[in-house]
Order: C-alpha cells, then sequence, then structure tokens
C-alpha cells in the first residue's frame, strides 16, 4: 500500500484500471472478475462479490489468492501489487516462476550465431564477397524500415554467422575487409534486438560489435562500436555512461569520419538530456549540424545522419522531451514529421509517439490522443518494443486524465497493445 493511498483511505490505482477496463461501477467489476475467472480458470464456483471488491478499493485491500491474482492481471493487465495492494512475503509473481529456463533459452538464441566453435575447415574466400555483403547490408537497412526487427533477426544473424566463418579462413585485406562488414552487421544485429525490447541481446551483440571493430583495427568501427554501446546505456537511462562512452569515441575526432562524429555527438547529446543539461543538448546537437555538409563516405553502415530526415532535429526534440519541455518538443515534432515519408513506418511511429508525450506534458491531453490514433495500429504490425515503451511513457505522462473521459479514451486505443481491452 503506497503512502498516497494510505492517506487517502481509497485504492485509487484499482479503480482507474477499473474504469479503463470500462467497468463504470463496483457492482459491474465483481460481476466482470467473476466472469473472467470463471472462463480463465473453467471453474463455475470461482466468484467476486461487490463487497469484496469495495474492500479492494479501500484503504485495506488486503490481498488476493494466487488464483484471484492471475485473473487480475488476465483482466487489468496487471499484477495487484502493481494495482495499491500490498504483496505478502515470498509472494513470487506466477511469470517468473520459469524466469530461469526462459532466460537461459533466450541466451542460447541470441548467443548461437555468434559463438560459433572452432576450428573451422579452410576454404577460399574471394574478395568480391565484401561487395556481396555490403549490397545486402544495404537491403537489410531498408526492409527494417519497413518490417520492424522480429522478421529480420534470423536472417541477419545467419549471415554475420557466415561472415564469420569466411573471416576464419580469410587472408590478408580480404579478411580485413570482412571484419569491417562483419562488424556491421553484428551491429545491426545488436539495434534489432535493441528494437525488439531485448536488451540482453542487444548488449551481447553490441560487445560481439566492439570485439570486431577491435580486431578490424579500423578506428571508425571502433568509434562506431562505442556509439552502439551508448545506444544500449540510453535506453537504460544512464545518462553518464552514455557521456563516458561517447567522450571516449571522440577523443581522437580528427581521425574519425565527419558521420562516425556526428553520431558520437547526437549520443552524447541523449546522455546530456539524461542528466538534465539542456545547454549540453543544444551545444553538442548544433556541432553534429556543422559536420553534416562534409558526410561523403561510401561506407554502407552508419548513414542514418544521411538516411532519415531531420535527422538531428529527431535528436533534438527526443532530448527536449526527456526534461519535460513539452512545447518546445512538439513544435520540433510538428517540423519533423511533415519530412518523414510514410514508408518509414517504424520511425514515423516512434516519432508521433513523442509528439504525443510532448503534448500530454504540454497540458494538450485531446491532441495527445488524436496524435495516438495514427500510432496505434503500426505499433501492432510492427512489433516494435521501441515504440511501445515510448506509448509506457506516454501513459505516465497522461495520468492527470487517467479516470477522464480523455483518459478512458487513451486506454480503449491501446487496449490491443496492453491486453486490457
Amino acid at each position: 500500500m503506497t503512502p498516497q493511498t494510505e492517506a487517502m483511505g481509497r485504492n485509487d490505482a484499482l479503480r482507474a484500471a477499473r474504469l479503463r477496463r470500462g467497468w463504470r461501477t463496483i457492482e459491474a467489476a465483481a460481476a466482470g472478475l467473476q466472469a473472467q475467472g470463471q472462463h480463465l480458470l473453467d471453474d463455475p464456483h470461482f466468484t467476486v462479490s461487490a463487497r469484496t471488491w469495495r474492500r479492494w478499493e479501500g484503504g485495506r485491500p488486503g490481498w488476493p489468492s494466487e488464483e484471484t491474482a492471475i485473473v487480475i492481471h488476465d483482466a487489468l493487465g496487471r499484477w495487484p501489487e502493481d494495482l495499491g495492494f500490498s504483496s505478502p512475503p515470498g509472494w513470487i509473481r506466477p511469470e517468473h516462476h520459469d524466469a530461469a529456463d526462459v532466460n537461459r533459452r533466450a541466451f542460447v538464441s541470441v548467443t548461437a550465431a555468434a559463438l560459433v566453435a572452432g576450428p573451422i575447415a579452410t576454404q577460399h574466400v574471394d574478395p568480391a564477397l565484401i561487395g556481396y555483403f555490403q549490397q545486402q547490408l544495404e537491403g537489410h537497412y531498408r526492409a527494417d524500415m519497413f518490417l520492424g526487427p522480429h522478421d529480420l533477426i534470423g536472417t541477419v544473424s545467419a549471415q554475420y554467422q557466415l561472415i564469420d566463418k569466411l573471416i576464419r579462413s580469410a587472408q590478408g585485406e580480404t579478411r580485413c575487409g570482412l571484419l569491417c562488414v562483419g562488424a556491421a552487421y553484428a551491429a545491426l544485429v545488436g539495434w534489432l534486438y535493441q528494437d525488439a525490447g531485448d536488451v540482453d541481446g542487444a548488449s551481447f551483440w553490441r560487445g560481439v560489435t566492439q570485439e570486431i571493430a577491435m580486431r578490424s583495427r579500423d578506428p571508425h568501427l571502433i568509434g562506431y562500436s562505442l556509439v552502439n554501446q551508448a545506444q544500449v546505456r540510453t535506453d537504460l537511462g544512464d545518462g553518464h555512461a552514455v557521456i563516458d562512452l561517447c567522450e571516449a569515441a571522440l577523443d581522437d575526432a580528427r581521425r574519425l569520419l565527419p558521420k562516425v562524429q556526428i553520431m558520437a555527438m547526437q549520443q552524447q547529446a541523449h546522455g546530456a538530456s539524461l542528466t538534465g543539461d539542456r545547454s549540453a543538448v543544444d551545444q553538442l546537437i548544433d556541432q553534429a549540424d556543422g559536420l553534416l555538409a562534409r558526410v561523403d563516405d561510401d561506407l554502407p553502415w552508419g548513414n542514418a545522419c544521411r538516411r532519415t530526415p531531420g535527422y538531428l532535429e529527431v535528436q533534438r526534440a527526443t532530448c527536449y522531451g526527456r526534461p519535460g519541455l513539452g512545447a518546445e518538443a512538439g513544435a520540433l515534432w510538428d517540423q519533423v514529421l511533415q519530412t518523414v515519408p510514410e514508408t518509414a513506418r517504424r520511425d514515423r511511429g516512434v516519432y508521433l509517439a513523442r509528439h504525443a508525450t510532448a503534448a500530454a506534458t504540454a497540458r494538450e491531453p485531446d491532441q495527445a490522443v488524436e496524435i495516438v490514433r495514427q500510432v496505434a495500429q503500426i505499433a501492432v504490425e510492427t512489433r516494435s518494443a521501441r515504440m511501445r515503451r515510448e506509448l509506457v511513457t506516454l501513459e505516465r505522462a497522461m495520468r492527470p486524465w487517467q479516470d477522464a473521459p480523455i483518459g478512458l479514451e487513451l486506454g480503449e486505443l491501446l487496449a490491443p497493445l496492453t491486453g486490457r481491452g
């Protein structure tokens, strides 16, 4: 039980969840949960009385039985401890009982393509394969824009496995070229896991990227790999680590391609935003903007700065959104979204979700919900965990209106994503 719930003498978290579910009265909630439980548990004797629900919404809700907790989660999309109940000692969510086994299976899946035991029988490796894999990589970048991560992870990681096999046989310049393209493939796999919401998988593949980059001795790839590591730290909210990694990448900036400098500067701006340093955000984005005209290399990796319309203003708007600069972020999103093509569905959905959060932060809930109408279907189709995370952030920003009609409407729009519908 939170202090706020005790002070108010009622469980507002459960009440809000009930209203989002569409149960306007306690009687309707008790009847609805009872029907849900009888269906879920295949038990016609499962009952929930209005008196019990009324106690749950009071200041001392107690704790339901485990099977009732499961039914509550199935009906409302949240476990009781997230709905104002006080969990008893020793309570373990049913979903976590087999977590260790699930994590082992997930780790095997993530690492299978990267950790192939050697030695492998030698073979002739034609240098033309470097160009082949580079062309394939560009196609994967384009496909990612349309498909999202889940449909590509298997394909790209399998190609990395083939590249790794060829590296073990290649010699001289061919081996060096394959190391470089292998680092780019590992970076893409890491990004796909990150977009899918698998931080462990992303961290593993970012580590693979850094190892291959170091083996290549290519300073540009080494800098790129550090920025990749910083991206994961940004998702973890560790602003100081982001800054450390980007500063390391920029230690000898004169040796780096302009696009690698741009990537490091914009990612460092994200670190600055996480630490609340608005002036550093603007300084770093402006500095990166001054380098854009100098990006002229023909390498297939790290080209978001010239492939993504309004790339740096996207970063600035995202950074502004973190410290709650809703009006400033919203104005930038208005500009950015005019340049994003409809074909870039996943990125467009992420930007729209951030725009909606900026509107909510600026106390424009009606505008936020109107924007969400465009996002929900994209999130369902692309299955992008990054987009879902943005929508969770929006839900937090919309809490002041959670019991109002506009808040209930938001819940209905997001129901296909949250499972609460």
